[in-house]
């Protein structure tokens, strides 16, 4: 029963699956100065299936948080400095994600290779 559940966890695959775990990894090992993110990276990019994803799947959470921010000070009326705050916050975010890119990057390049292992 438990191998059951742990294997079919692993089962969905794509950007958004890969996303929440890097998420929820990130916070649990935010902890570790740079293996942290670049544990929760490899595992995101394992469950994404390939590079692309996965690459997209480490940049995204950065992006909505720069939109939420550009979002919420249109709302607020000072669209100029949503725009500002939200590239900045982007970048920012962007630069510090590093590791967890480089993770995402190898886990998806390992993706690709098990999967074209199994197919043969």
């Amino acid at each position: 029963m438990a191998r059951a559940v742990s294997w079919g966890m692993f089962e969905s695959r794509g950007v958004w699956p890969a996303t929440l775990w890097m998420f929820v990894l990130g916070l649990l090992l935010g902890w570790l100065p740079f293996i942290g993110p670049a544990i929760a990276g490899l595992v995101g990019g394992l469950q994404a299936g390939g590079v692309g994803n996965a690459l997209i799947a480490s940049i995204l959470p950065s992006l909505l948080v720069a939109g939420l921010v550009l979002v919420i000070t249109t709302l607020l009326d000072v669209a100029w400095l949503g725009a500002l705050l939200g590239i900045g916050l982007f970048m920012v975010l962007l630069f510090a994600s590093l590791p967890l890119i480089a993770g995402a990057w190898i886990g998806g390049a390992l993706s690709n290779r098990r999967t074209t292992r199994q197919i043969r």
